[in-house]
């Protein structure tokens, strides 16, 4: 993206490619998360599938 930038290449140069090293850290973290965290294949009635999402009420029978 900013690559070919001369002010992008100078920072690079000065103080290294930071969203290269986030993004590293972030893979890092998902990957720890991961084995700390077991998968769950059905989440327990109503609860969100993400923290973005609602939370669903369970529907009457």
């Amino acid at each position: 993206m900013f690559q070919e930038t001369p002010v992008y290449d100078r920072l690079v140069a000065e103080r290294g490619d930071i969203p290269v090293q986030v993004r590293g850290e972030a893979d890092r973290i998902r990957r720890d998360l991961a084995q700390v965290l077991p998968r769950m294949s059905a989440s327990p009635l109503g609860a969100p599938q993400n923290v973005f999402e609602p939370r669903q009420l369970p529907t009457a029978r």
